[in-house]
């Protein structure tokens, strides 16, 4: 299978399902279960997406660096309930600071 093939495969897929969602009836799309579940999808997938990129390596292995001490620092800062801006500023100085004294 070429580059080519997979973007237009993956583009079909992308426009079919978009259709999808507007040939759907709106009576399965406002039901309890599906409201709960599109509720929470976003978080769900934004938690995947900042453990994928904290806790893997290049190779795909596991590891743990200056990325998790960040993450550690904003769970602690939002557990404090800080303003978004100051936690992603206090998760960066973290990871930066830990980087620059050699903890990669």
């Amino acid at each position: 299978m070429t580059l080519w093939t997979t973007v237009l495969l993956a583009s079909g897929f992308a426009f079919a399902l978009k259709f999808l969602g507007y040939v759907v009836p709106h009576q399965v799309l406002d039901g309890p279960v599906v409201s709960r579940v599109t509720a929470m999808l976003p978080v769900a997938l934004l938690s995947a997406l900042v453990a994928v990129q904290t806790f893997t390596s290049q190779g795909g292995g596991l590891t743990l660096d200056a990325r998790a001490a960040g993450v550690a620092v904003a769970v602690g800062a939002l557990l404090l309930r800080a303003p978004f801006l100051v936690v992603v500023i206090l998760a960066a100085a973290t990871a930066a600071t830990l980087r620059a004294l050699g903890w990669a």
